[in-house]
């Protein structure tokens, strides 16, 4: 009679030790697949079954346990998300989950001494963690906040008298913190991680968070709110503003989103002391996604920077200023300190905004004169960025459902659709809406009075410029610049500036946030 027969991993049928080799990579939620070391170490056959370079398809799977999917697949499309590209992600997010953790980055003592074998710059651990932020749907944050201790990282990379991003280094030594790409994205990230309350007791030095970000938010001179010249309506593609970074095995040239929109909306968060907007899933980043991943060009088609629509509705905000002596002293070059010290006024602020949009169809089937072929629309031209890039003696006349606008010297009239009705246009109309631009128009009050809103959103980045001008004219004219951070539950935030300046020097500035009334 013959004996049992002996029983080995060695003899178990691949998709069963595939099945294995999932559930132990995914035992826990959080972090690396650790778990799945003990059984790649049982034999030499089950490493070389097993290893991440000859099973791309399970480390796969293991990807989608631990990470946010969605976002990629819809951006990217799911040709380009192989196997291969997704284990490849996988190992790349593992090692800066781990670097998190160990804190290998957030100071500068910790960068001398880090003798991690996986060697990562901070650049690519910062933006690896921004695209995780933009793509999060509940995994992603997880593992950064809670694996990773993103919070805890942030902070010490910022306020920590040895932090790398040499914020109180700088201002000890009366120089403006740095204006970096890893210094842009740790202060997105900040944004996205940020809890008022756990900033409610912080000392009130200079060295302090508040009086930080007071020097990056009210620095204009210093940080620009834009990746390109904002006095430019079409501005010139610059591979200076272009990165090199590895997202799902290819190597993709993106755009660093600058500092100033995360330093003002956390300054004005932590003054006005009350939480931001609570943030929703992925598809709230999609123009940040569009801003960072697509090149400054020319678009026929907007949206992808700017969702049409966004911006229409009641908006209800403040806006900051500071001592015009003191505003001309930094100017003039005084250190961050001068304007740490003065002091910061606030006035509370409500806009009612109507958004409308010139569009175009991927094919003409009317006669009604809107319905136009892409080829055949010519949008009103860059104008004076003083005014919101309109060109001088531009008519504007608005009526119900949108608007006619006639720029000077020509018989054209361009028609506007209001956003309301484009929406319900569109939902019984199959053909491909093309967004080309878009006008704001509106009306608002404040303690100093009421005025009037006219703008443009530039089409390469969404970039949102509006000129705000009092009726009773005694308040002058003044420009407000920003981005709508996030569609739907999305803050309105940037800078306003004075409009007798030139626009290729600064101007006396301030900040502003405004959020939708609810």
């Amino acid at each position: 009679m013959a004996g049992p027969i002996p029983i080995s991993l060695n003899t178990v049928p691949q998709e069963v030790l595939e099945h294995i080799a999932y559930f132990a990579a995914t035992d826990t939620f959080l972090g690396p697949p650790s778990s799945l070391l003990p059984l790649l170490a049982t034999s030499q056959r089950l490493n070389s079954s097993l290893s991440i370079t000859t099973n791309h398809h399970l480390y796969a799977r293991v990807f989608g346990h631990k990470f946010d999917l969605e976002a990629p697949l819809l951006r990217l499309g799911a040709d380009r998300l192989t196997s291969w590209a997704l284990a490849d992600e996988l190992r790349r997010r593992c090692v800066v989950l781990k670097r998190l953790r160990a804190r290998l980055d957030s100071t500068t003592r910790a960068r001398h001494a880090d003798e991690d074998d996986h060697k990562m710059t901070v650049h690519n651990v910062l933006f690896t963690a921004y695209i995780l932020m933009l793509e999060n749907e509940g995994k992603n944050k997880a593992q950064l906040m809670e694996y990773g201790h993103m919070k805890a990282w942030i902070r010490e990379f910022w306020f920590d008298a040895h932090g790398a991003s040499l914020a109180v280094y700088s201002i000890r030594t009366g120089n403006w913190p740095l204006n970096l790409p890893e210094t842009a994205l740790a202060m997105w990230l900040f944004w996205f991680f940020l809890n008022t309350d756990d900033y409610a007791n912080a000392n009130d030095g200079p060295e302090a968070p508040l009086n930080i970000l007071k020097a990056l938010a009210l620095g204009a001179h210093r940080y620009n709110l834009t990746a390109t010249s904002w006095v430019d309506f079409e501005p010139k593609v610059s591979t200076q503003t272009l990165e090199h970074v590895t997202l799902y095995s290819e190597s993709m040239e993106l755009t660093t989103p600058p500092l100033a929109a995360p330093a003002i909306l956390s300054y004005l968060a932590l003054v006005n002391r009350r939480p931001p907007v609570p943030r929703k899933p992925f598809s709230e980043w999609d123009s940040e996604w569009g801003r960072c991943s697509t090149t400054l060009q020319p678009k026929w088609n907007l949206s992808e920077c700017f969702k049409p629509g966004s911006i229409e509705g009641v908006w209800e905000g403040f806006f900051t200023y500071t001592e015009f002596t003191a505003y001309a002293a930094l100017l003039a070059g005084a250190p961050p300190n001068v304007i740490q010290k003065s002091v910061v006024g606030k006035h509370q602020q409500t806009w009612k905004l109507r958004e409308h949009h010139l569009v175009a169809y991927e094919a003409s089937g009317s006669d009604s004169g809107i319905d136009m072929d892409i080829d055949k629309i010519k949008p009103l031209r860059a104008g004076d960025p003083l005014r919101s890039y309109f060109p001088t003696g531009t008519q504007i006349r608005e009526h119900r459902d949108g608007l006619a606008v006639q720029e000077s010297g020509t018989g054209q009239v361009l028609r506007y659709q209001r956003a309301p009705s484009l929406q319900a246009q569109q939902c019984d109309d199959q053909r491909q809406v093309y967004v080309q631009d878009i006008i704001i128009t509106g009306e608002g009050h404040s303690a100093w009075g009421q005025f009037n809103l006219v703008g443009r959103v530039r089409p390469c980045d969404g970039f949102v410029s509006l000129s705000k001008d009092y009726v009773d004219g005694d308040r002058g004219k003044w420009l407000y610049r920003g981005y709508l951070v996030g569609n739907a539950n999305g803050n309105f935030a940037g800078r306003w500036r004075d409009t007798l300046s030139p626009a290729e020097v600064p101007g006396y500035e301030g900040c502003f946030v405004m959020s939708r009334r609810r």
